[in-house]
């Protein structure tokens, strides 16, 4: 290779990763310290030029998946493989996997230029070789002419790029990422976020992406695995994971949502508040018609009307949250254990009714989801 632009774009015809060959795959691998487990036996495959996200809360085992793939900790069993080829043994220096962690772990008395070069002196590479790569990738994060300066008197921004270029720099099979955005303010991240989608997009280097930001996951991410205590519970597009989630831990977990209880009619069928609503099928399977179950939806889904309106339930305004482009509007009814989160927008919403107002709550007809209360 001559560049870091030359790293392969293995996408397939419709610009989707390639699942047939994946970059890393990982076969019933398990994570114990002492007598916990942090990670049950996972399956996992990354696409060559995927961008997959592994999203969970702290302690889900996201972490310990990524230390594991890069070789900083040693699987308890199964296997893990880098292009085909298993690397369940070998050391952290000999798997061509760059890593860029969430304290940016840059040198302090070392250069720019010299925090990036260092994997590629470590390798053994010609000096004139690292000079020539070292200013290609200064100039990919867009930091051309940092070289000389120290981590010090670089932005939190800055120096999460100079992380990336260090990693980058060695050409790397497989990029992973852990929380790389986490020391960063709201805007400089969301800025960062497209940055590094471009990047990861222009060299179409495999990545894995730690997150417990779920926004953070939904925008960046081809697919998902969501995680919870050391399990992962679904790996999908981040589409499917936000409309259509496995089980109630996902739906709770993946953006915001409102539970209501509900009667099964049917698999795929459910009725609350004498209304019938259909349902994404799948969750309710190994329930019985007329069995209690709970209805998850989206505050996008609901919407408010005026009072007594025909095919609403009874509610009232509790709260109302300005938001810029949408209004927040939280009310109660008798069917909610909490409070319900209606999300509508237009910049004239929040005037539409004022808190204490009765007013009529509209439920979704369809593409709702229901689970098993207490599942």
């Amino acid at each position: 290779m001559n560049s870091l632009a030359d790293l392969p774009r293995t996408t397939d015809i419709a610009g989707q990763p390639n699942a047939a060959k994946p970059a890393v795959r990982i076969d019933g691998v398990s994570k114990a310290f002492g007598d916990v487990t942090a990670l049950h036996e996972a399956w996992l495959a990354v696409g060559r030029g995927e961008f997959l996200t592994l999203l969970g809360p702290s302690g889900c085992g996201k972490t310990t998946i990524l230390n594991l793939i890069a070789g900083f900790l040693e699987a308890d069993s199964g296997e893990i493989f880098l292009d085909g080829a298993p690397i369940t043994n070998d050391p952290a220096h000999k798997r061509q996997i760059g890593i860029v962690f969430q304290n940016y772990a840059l040198f302090p008395h070392m250069t720019v230029e010299k925090n990036v070069g260092y994997g590629l002196r470590m390798r053994g590479v010609d000096k004139t070789e690292i000079a020539r790569r070292v200013g290609e990738a200064l100039e990919l994060v867009k930091l051309p002419g940092y070289g000389g300066r120290r981590p010090r008197e670089l932005s939190g921004g800055q120096q999460q790029r100079i992380a990336l270029a260090r990693a980058l720099v060695i050409r790397p099979k497989v990029l992973l990422l852990d929380e790389p955005f986490s020391a960063l303010d709201k805007n400089l991240r969301s800025a960062m976020q497209v940055e590094l989608k471009e990047i990861q997009r222009s060299l179409g280097v495999s990545t894995v992406f730690v997150t417990h930001d779920q926004s953070e996951a939904l925008s960046m991410s081809d697919r998902i695995a969501v995680m919870s205590a050391g399990r992962i519970r679904q790996i999908a597009a981040p589409g499917e994971i936000y409309r259509a989630p496995a089980d109630r831990f996902v739906a709770s977990f993946v953006g915001d949502t409102n539970i209501f209880q509900a009667t099964r009619v049917s698999p795929t069928s459910v009725i609350v508040g004498g209304f019938l609503i259909d349902v994404m099928p799948g969750p309710l399977e190994g329930t019985i018609d007329g069995q209690e179950v709970e209805l998850f939806a989206r505050p996008e889904e609901l919407s408010l009307t005026s009072a007594g309106a025909p095919g609403t339930l009874p509610a009232e305004v509790v709260t109302k949250v300005y938001q810029g482009g949408y209004s927040d509007f939280y009310v109660t009814t008798p069917l909610a254990a909490e409070r319900v989160l209606v999300r509508i927008h237009g910049p004239a919403a929040l005037e539409l009714w004022p808190e204490g107002a009765k007013i009529g709550l509209v439920l979704p007809k369809t593409g709702a989801n229901a689970f098993p209360p207490g599942e």
